[in-house]
């Protein structure tokens, strides 16, 4: 299709052709226009249907309309255009919490025929750098709260040339630059094959993953999942945890509400107190948020009961048949389990409350096929344990990044995940395929909470590994070996803990530490993690 990318970075480093799963576009709601911006869409559509009126977000002394967004959006864009010089293709990093106006500028990012590349508001000045680096960032958009860290990872990345802060008032802020700028503005005529977003996987080993996804995909997960199996209406009301930078949280909290006309609240700090306050404030009615904050918020059952909630996504972890069985019985509503990945764009097996079943995950989402296979792709019988794979309108397309190969095998996505599917044709997960640690919705890496904890001078060597947990699926729990004169006590805990909180995102450090004399090793000196696991994983 013809690129509207002046910049052609993101369509020079797409996987090879024969590397590509196989994309599904049958299904009657993916029979998309060659040429597609999905801001106009999801944004100026509704404007121009008479619907600009209607509300679309809502934060704490935040009242916007689809009018509203419209109007700052095409003013960021103009900023982008006129004054930072962007151009179709160029990567704009976006760093910000949950507000109105990180969704504001991710759709002038989008306007401008440029590619939203979001990052967490946890993240690191390392980790930043690392994003920087690999999606060859030259443009930054950073919540005026967040500027340190970003900063700090610019002096090391001299490719990134302008970063504009907003949500505070100062002559160089994007507010400022927005004011002088036209509240019209003429979207990019981008393809629909176009790269529109750059997603980073969260907790990658070594050098980050980095995921492609077209203005197509932003439209077809709308089209599938969201459609079928949510089935929300323009008057709910969506709220959730999951950061916009998550994949999860763009379609739950931005794409999916949107495409149908409802509003969504957007909460800076969205821990289930805030959740719940959230929902009995601005009566909301589908929630979007991984089990342990299920499993939290059940306490407050009664409350909920008396609210507007009527929707439940969980996903982010395996949803326990505790957890199912606990919110349903807190509150009346049968949760909406799903599975998705940052390389799918967002959910693709789930199950709507009517075809819901204990401990399984679901079915394959209307436009997604997925299958339990052996070691070598062979299909298994049903109740056999195998790998997923996966396809359909969504797949993975790494940026330059020769994993792509492992992730796509005879054109099927495999996710990394261990399944059986029943009889029926429902999927049950059993666990993940590689050394990933699920905590709370979050994936971690081990080695990369190992070289964090390296990097003290206390530490001889360690060993990361996830440990089971009842209410957040897993934590991290490190084993390390301190050099001589370094003394085992509770206070080398929480030393080894704030060290690591302020070496990479907080949220993977350590919760448990063990000190051990040495870790368990072959001959060759090769870690042999899975003792580490059988001995020390569910103390």
């Amino acid at each position: 299709m013809p690129s509207a990318h002046v910049d052609t970075f993101a369509r020079d480093n797409l996987p090879p052709a024969e590397e590509l799963p196989v994309f599904l576009l049958e299904l009657p709601g993916l029979q998309f226009p060659e040429q597609l911006n999905c801001a106009g869409e999801l944004l100026d559509r509704h404007v121009v249907e008479g619907r600009g009126e209607r509300l679309c977000l809502r934060a704490p002394g935040v009242h916007w309309t689809y009018a509203d967004l419209q109007e700052k959006a095409n003013r960021i864009a103009n900023v982008l255009v006129h004054d930072l010089g962007v151009v179709p293709g160029n990567r704009v990093l976006l760093h910000a919490p949950n507000t109105p106006m990180m969704v504001a500028v991710w759709f002038a990012v989008i306007k401008a025929g440029a590619i939203a590349v979001a990052t967490m508001p946890l993240l690191r000045a390392k980790e930043l750098k690392a994003v920087i680096d690999k999606a060859q960032v030259h443009h930054a958009l950073c919540h005026a709260s967040l500027a340190e860290e970003l900063h700090s990872a610019a002096l090391q990345c001299p490719r990134l040339r302008r970063i504009l802060h907003f949500d505070y008032r100062g002559p160089d802020s994007l507010e400022t630059l927005m004011s002088r700028q036209s509240p019209q503005f003429e979207n990019a005529d981008t393809a629909a094959d176009d790269t529109c977003l750059i997603a980073f996987t969260s907790g990658t080993t070594g050098v980050p993953k980095a995921t492609m996804h077209f203005h197509r995909d932003v439209m077809a997960v709308c089209a599938c999942w969201a459609r079928h199996t949510l089935r929300a209406t323009e008057d709910d009301v969506f709220i959730g945890s999951p950061p916009l930078a998550f994949t999860f949280g763009l379609g739950g909290l931005v794409l999916f509400p949107m495409a149908i006309g409802a509003s969504t609240v957007l909460l800076e700090r969205a821990g289930p107190v805030q959740l719940l306050e959230g929902i009995l404030e601005f009566g909301a009615t589908v929630l979007f948020t991984a089990p342990t904050s299920y499993r939290t918020l059940a306490a407050r059952g009664a409350e909920l009961r008396r609210s507007a909630l009527r929707r439940c996504v969980s996903a982010g972890e395996a949803l326990p048949i505790s957890t199912r069985s606990l919110w349903r019985e807190a509150t009346g509503i049968e949760l909406i389990d799903g599975i998705g990945a940052t390389e799918m764009l967002h959910i693709f097996i789930s199950a709507d409350e009517s075809e819901a079943r204990p401990g399984a995950t679901g079915k394959p989402a209307p436009g997604y096929e997925a299958r339990v296979v052996d070691d070598d792709g062979h299909v298994v019988p049903p109740g056999t344990v195998g790998r997923l794979a996966v396809r359909g309108p969504t797949g993975c397309r790494y940026l330059a990044d020769e994993r792509q190969r492992a992730y796509v095998r005879g054109g099927w996505n495999y996710t990394g995940d261990t399944y059986l599917m029943d009889a029926d044709g429902y999927f049950f997960y059993q666990a993940r395929t590689d050394d990933m640690i699920i905590s709370a919705g979050y994936n971690i890496a081990g080695p990369e909470v190992e070289e964090a904890l390296m990097l003290h001078p206390a530490v001889a060597e360690c060993a990361v590994i996830g440990s089971p947990h009842a209410e957040r699926g897993q934590i991290v729990r490190a084993f390390v070996a301190l050099r001589p004169g370094q003394e085992e006590s509770e206070a080398m805990v929480k030393e080894l803990q704030d060290f690591v909180k302020r070496t990479i995102a907080p949220y993977k450090y350590p919760r448990a530490i063990d000190f051990v004399s040495a870790l368990p090793r072959t001959q060759t000196g090769k870690l042999q993690r899975f003792k580490l696991r059988a001995d020390g994983g569910t103390r």
